[in-house]
């Protein structure tokens, strides 16, 4: 049974995961799942994000007008992007999970490390054609190891010169089809029950206030500075879940 902190804890983690993305448009798969994991073991973690990260990017995905032109260009990497995620998560039920928390943390650190450098990789059109399999493969693989789908997925993306309209599009696609993959893998697993599945989805509600809440944030704060204190939150976040998973190796 969930005990009253445990509901607790994952109502505070969605509505703040939620406040995050509704300010700069990302963030609430990374976020819950950075959140979640200090409390709960990382299985128990991933499970929980999917219903709130996959509603509200699904609402991402389709809500762009490009979507067949990134469909066009980006399918091969979404494809293996999607298909490896199985890979990845069978090591949930065959590596120490402190192990798979530490890669996480190290995920964490590497993403808001590049954001808070300003560091933005150029890959060219013809790059593009055999480094979008490789890279949505090595996504995917993470994805199933530790629930996060920002790398290197979202760095290509950020990377191959996408407008701004276009790269939100495509991120929302990158991650719904990878939570519609890793519920599949979770469940192929033996590690999604009904309850895990019915709190996900009562973490919808959270979810959305906080995405209301953060709009209006959004209006009143510079969403650069806003951008810099999540990163810099982060960063930190994921240094700790890695020292804690050491620690828990001991």
């Amino acid at each position: 049974m969930i005990d009253t902190l445990t509901i607790l804890t994952i109502v505070g983690t969605f509505l703040i995961a939620g406040t995050v993305k509704g300010v700069i448009g990302l963030g609430l798969p990374t976020v819950s799942l950075a959140l979640l994991t200090v409390a709960i073991d990382l299985p128990h973690a991933m499970a929980l994000l999917l219903v709130p990260s996959f509603i509200t990017n699904l609402w991402q995905a389709v809500a762009g007008s490009d979507g067949k032109a990134i469909l066009r260009r980006l399918w091969p990497f979404l494809l293996m992007a999607t298909v490896t995620v199985w890979i990845g998560a069978t090591a949930l039920t065959r590596v120490d999970l402190s192990l798979l928390s530490a890669l996480l943390g190290a995920l964490l650190v590497v993403y808001a490390t590049v954001n808070l450098a300003g560091l933005r990789l150029t890959i060219t059109t013809r790059q593009e054609m055999w480094i979008g399999p490789l890279l949505g493969s090595a996504n995917g693989i993470l994805t199933g190891m530790t629930g996060s789908f920002v790398v290197p997925g979202v760095l290509f993306l950020q990377a191959i010169g996408l407008s701004r309209d276009m790269l939100i599009q495509a991120m929302g696609m990158l991650f719904t089809a990878s939570t519609s993959a890793l519920a599949v893998a979770l469940q192929g697993n033996g590690l999604l029950t009904i309850e895990l599945g019915k709190l996900s989805a009562a973490a919808l509600l959270p979810a959305i206030i906080g995405m209301v809440l953060g709009q209006r944030i959004r209006q009143r704060l510079s969403e650069q500075l806003f951008q810099r204190v999540f990163f810099i939150s982060l960063l930190m976040l994921g240094v700790y879940i890695i020292v804690s998973a050491f620690n828990g190796l001991k």
